[in-house]
């Protein structure tokens, strides 16, 4: 179904497995704790951003999911990361989310490009039919950038995750099939 070992690159970004040795990079890049207002770990923690990457490593290791490090394909700088989780081979359906972007990229069209990318990835080289995305209810940069690549918003899950700062968040979830993607 999913090649864990993939590399996925445009002239822009380069989309590769995450490595525990990211760590070094990324802790520069996540010092703001204000990033990690709508995100469910303090990233901007070097204990937690590190307990959260060999979590995406053990899990790309157990094939459970495929967590990127998005590097500028021009320079090899970190840009964030990205993940394809919650794979259900049986019904040929996957999540992106995990998703973060260095300040410095942010407003650059970088999340959306990747996104492309990874749809493309997905629907043209596998057998995925359903792609879906969750975020908070009140993360509206997030939701305008799903609905700006095309995603239909499903409904909402009231009081569905704690927050770090143990607000309750509301989550919306949002979709896209294969017969809608606009790039068959």
């Amino acid at each position: 179904m999913i090649d864990f070992k993939k590399n996925i690159h445009s002239e822009r970004v380069i989309l590769r497995p995450m490595e525990l040795n990211d760590f070094e990079q990324m802790k520069n890049l996540t010092k703001n704790s204000q990033m990690w207002y709508y995100f469910t770990s303090d990233l901007s923690n070097e204990e937690t951003l590190k307990k959260w990457i060999e979590s995406a490593v053990m899990d790309l290791k157990e094939h459970k999911s495929l967590p990127f490090t998005i590097t500028n394909a021009v320079n090899n700088e970190i840009i964030g990361t990205t993940r394809i989780g919650n794979l259900s081979e049986v019904d040929n359906r996957v999540e992106i989310g995990w998703t973060w972007i260095s300040e410095k990229y942010q407003g650059t069209g970088i999340n959306g490009h990747v996104k492309n990318l990874l749809f493309e990835f997905l629907f043209k080289e596998t057998k995925i039919l359903r792609i879906e995305f969750k975020t908070d209810v009140l993360n509206i940069p997030a939701k305008k950038g799903m609905e700006k690549v095309g995603l239909v918003e499903e409904g909402v899950l009231r009081s569905h995750t704690l927050m770090t700062n143990n607000r309750r968040r509301d989550t919306v979830y949002y979709s896209i099939l294969r017969n809608e993607w606009k790039n068959k």
